[in-house]
């Protein structure tokens, strides 16, 4: 039987192909194991970069966080330590109290305002020497601290003596004499003030307008802050309606009356560039937007310029102006002018409010741009307003303390000028200062004119309750051309400005520049 001849080539294939398909299916199976262990560490790197991320986030939150509170202790340090050293809430306080005896409370020329007196059993007390002259803007030590007791209580507690002599005193056993707080007050002025004012109801507040230094501020009714705590249960009682607690001059709110007209005429130059050409004819009395104004007593003024609407205080004059306003701008201004807003100042105050806005009914305009309606102004807000003018247009923080200085009079802290902002343009003001140049001169507080001195202002006459007389107001600065002191007048149901309000700037400017 023939063996049959095997193919060599079919042999060879049967060689190497099956060999060839094992590594075949081999490489696959690697192929496959490559493809999911690179899978895997893509996957693994997904989940790396993932993690890495989750920790960065986590990383800039919490710099985020540091940088905040860094931000926020730095706030406080600049802006609210003082709030909280010197708040009434402060334990640290009475513990200084048991180490210092309270500093003094200077005048700007030297008189004590202040002082502790201790006994020879070591006993404490405050006195006031002028009493209620400055129970105030001073203000007092018990039934809860008020004025400059108030807002310099921390550097009245505090002593920079020298450190020996306070290392001495404390290895005694005796108390350490705190600072000294020197304020801008002028005894002269405040005297005058207070006199001038009399016994009736209001407020008086002189200022530096180129500094913002309060020289004089007088609140009346008054009381003696050395019996404050005889007659404490009287003075809450107030069955007579005084509110002697109340300082006016900072927390008073009063309708301005035509004080006011300042911003009214400030705002109709903005809006028409060509006010000098404006013309009015009163007659006494006119509507605006079907609401009725007159002029005081229904005097006619005639053919008025813009300049004789302001120096006689012509109401319907100024109505006339007020439909020409734009009453968003309007709100716009007297917010600048800080209605409605924080005043600069560290003394206690109520803010000053003007509801018109460019929603209002224009029915509200007639009366709101001659200082009635639902606008109230503090007498220190009007002080403000009117230093601003006398100022070129530039508003400086107003402020109540030069310095403080330790028991040997040694300045350990001094209270520099600080501008709060430039509210209008120098020709503005130059503007404004000649209309109320022309009130003293020729209008409603010529009383002032013919002094040795030239000075400018504004008179009002406040409408405020039915019956009842209205409030004078008179603010104004001399002298007119370089302006040296500034005042802020207002005598509660007084009558007019001119007869009331003027005759006690009058005597504050004598005293001045006498």
């Amino acid at each position: 039987m023939k063996r049959r001849e095997e193919n060599p080539k079919k042999q060879k294939n049967n060689k190497i192909f099956p060999f060839h398909n094992n590594r075949s299916k081999e490489n696959k199976e690697n192929q496959g194991n490559t493809s999911a262990y690179s899978g895997e560490l893509e996957e693994a790197k997904v989940k790396k970069d993932g993690k890495n991320r989750e920790i960065i986030h986590i990383t800039y939150m919490f710099v985020g966080l540091f940088v905040l509170v860094i931000g926020y202790f730095s706030y406080f340090m600049i802006s609210k330590s003082n709030e909280v050293i010197n708040n009434p809430y402060n334990k640290r306080h009475d513990l200084l109290a048991e180490h210092i005896v309270r500093g003094k409370i200077l005048s700007a020329d030297g008189k004590t305002l202040a002082e502790t007196v201790v006994d020879d059993k070591g006993n404490e007390t405050r006195l006031y020497p002028y009493r209620n002259m400055y129970s105030h803007v001073v203000g007092r030590f018990s039934k809860g601290k008020t004025g400059i007791e108030s807002i310099e209580n921390f550097h009245l507690l505090t002593s920079n003596d020298n450190a020996f002599v306070q290392i001495f005193n404390e290895l005694s056993g005796e108390k350490n004499i705190g600072d000294n707080v020197v304020a801008t007050l002028d005894t002269k002025l405040q005297e005058i003030a207070y006199d001038a004012l009399g016994n009736q109801k209001g407020a008086i507040v002189v200022m530096e307008p180129s500094s913002g230094k309060i020289l004089a501020m007088v609140s009346k009714p008054d009381y003696d802050p050395n019996e404050i705590n005889s007659n404490w249960e009287k003075l809450v009682e107030d069955k007579e309606n005084n509110s002697a607690l109340i300082n006016r001059a900072t927390q008073g709110l009063y309708p301005p009356g035509s004080i006011f007209k300042i911003l009214t005429v400030l705002e109709y130059m903005r809006e028409n560039p060509d006010y000098n050409d404006y013309k009015y004819n009163c007659t006494g009395e006119d509507v605006f937007n079907s609401v009725k104004i007159h002029c005081y007593n229904n005097e006619s003024h005639g053919t008025v310029d813009i300049k004789k609407s302001f120096s006689e205080s012509c109401n319907t004059s100024f109505a006339n102006m007020g439909t020409k306003i734009n009453m968003k701008s309007f709100r716009e201004l007297c917010d600048s002018f800080l209605f409605n807003s924080n005043l600069p100042t560290n003394l206690p105050y109520n803010p000053s409010s003007f509801t018109i806005s460019g929603s209002s009914n224009v029915n509200e305009m007639p009366q709101t741009v001659i200082g009635q309606g639902k606008t109230q102004i503090t007498p220190l807000h009007a002080a403000l307003i009117t230093s601003t003018v006398a100022n070129g247009g530039v508003m400086m923080k107003p402020y109540v303390v030069d310095h403080v200085e330790n028991v040997n009079g040694t300045v350990v802290k001094k209270y520099m000028p600080e501008i709060y902002k430039t509210l209008m343009t120098p020709e503005e003001a130059q503007i404004l200062t000649s209309f109320m140049e022309e009130t003293v001169k020729t209008g409603t507080a010529d009383a002032l004119s013919g002094k040795k001195y030239t000075s400018a202002g504004k008179t009002g006459s406040a409408e405020h309750q039915d019956g009842k007389r209205p409030h004078s107001w008179y603010v104004g600065f001399a002298p007119a051309e370089k302006p040296e002191i500034v005042v802020s007048i207002i005598v509660e149901s007084a009558g007019t400005g001119s007869a009331y309000a003027v005759p006690i700037a009058s005597k504050i400017f004598d005293a001045y520049f006498k």
